[in-house]
Parts: structure tokens; sequence; C-alpha cells
């Protein structure tokens, strides 16, 4: 939280820009890299992809504060949860499935849209959706925070299934960038 010029205390969003593509083998995530608070730029490197367990990871829009605190509640949980499997992680859709538990039962208060999107050896590359709410969609391609209204309409029109590798990160890169150039809180 910052204070503003008021005395009251204002949210750090992260105001962002997220992404994750599944490609043909695999899954391609990418992401902005400022949080800021109103104009304020909070960091201007923030890290909104964060890894919560073996190949698996979490790109996270809206409070910093409430995405952080999800991300570190899954890795925990996840964690554990392999170590119970007796395996190094956990399937994707676990994953998404925890991530989903943790929004959805403080939705009251959060504020918050998440992707999780890895990699199995069961299904390969997936992207899951966890929107503001606490529900789960399993999608081919996500974009998510304030500057993914940029470019709706170009991620539908440029996806196609089974990219290559190199396609998809083309993809994404380029998402992001057109994002960032609109986007006055995404850089």
């Amino acid at each position: 939280a910052m204070a503003t010029g008021s005395g009251k205390m204002k949210e750090v969003l992260t105001g962002t820009t997220i992404m994750a593509c599944t490609y043909d083998g695999g899954v391609v995530l990418g992401a902005d890299s400022r949080t800021s608070s109103g104009n304020y730029v909070a960091n201007k490197v923030a890290d909104k992809i964060t890894k919560v367990c073996d190949k698996v990871y979490l790109c996270r829009s809206g409070s910093a504060a409430h995405t952080q605190a999800v991300a570190g509640y899954a890795n925990l949980y996840l964690n554990q949860h392999a170590i119970e499997l007796g395996e190094k992680g956990v399937c994707v859709r676990s994953a998404a499935n925890i991530v989903k538990e943790i929004a959805y039962t403080n939705k009251q208060w959060m504020n918050a849209g998440m992707i999780v999107a890895g990699w199995d050896k069961n299904e390969g590359g997936q992207v899951f959706v966890v929107p503001m709410g606490g529900t789960l969609m399993e999608v081919p391609f996500a974009v998510g925070g304030s500057g993914s209204i940029y470019i709706n309409a170009f991620v539908d029109k440029n996806w196609k299934p089974k990219m290559t590798k190199s396609e998809c990160k083309a993809f994404v890169r380029k998402a992001v960038s057109l994002a960032i150039s609109r986007d006055g809180s995404s850089d």
C-alpha cells in the first residue's frame, strides 16, 4: 500500500499485461514488468510470473499483495502435495485447482485475476484462467491485466492451434509489446 496526498492508503496494483499460450509441446508465458499505483510507478521491475511448483507458473494481475499471497500459499501447498505423492511436482490441472480454491475461498476481499500455466508429462502444455471470483477455465491461450483490453482483437485474429515454439514465442512477444505501447499502466 502507499499513502496518497489525502493521507489515505492506496492499493498497489500490478497495472499489467500477462499472457500464456500453448504450443505443440509446451507453453510460453509473457508479462510486462511494471507495478503501479494510480499514476505512480511503485516498482519498475516487478516479477509478474511466479513459479508455484516444478514446471507450473502463476501469471499475476490485480492487487500485488493479493497475488503474491496466493502464489505463496499455492507454492507451499503444492510442494507439500508433491512430497506426499513422492514426486518432484504436480500436474498443471492440480495446481490450477489449488489456485482456484484459494481465490474462491477469499473472493470477498481478493482483487486478483490469474493465469496458471505449465507443462506436465501427462497432458503437456496447459493454460488455465482464474478470474476474479475464483472460477477455473482451461483455454489454449489467455491474456489478462489492464493491457489485455488493447490486444484482445490481435490475439483472437492471430492465435492458431499447433503453433511451433518459435511461432508461439513471437506471438506472445508481439501481443505483450502491443499492450505495452497502448496501456499507460503496462511497461
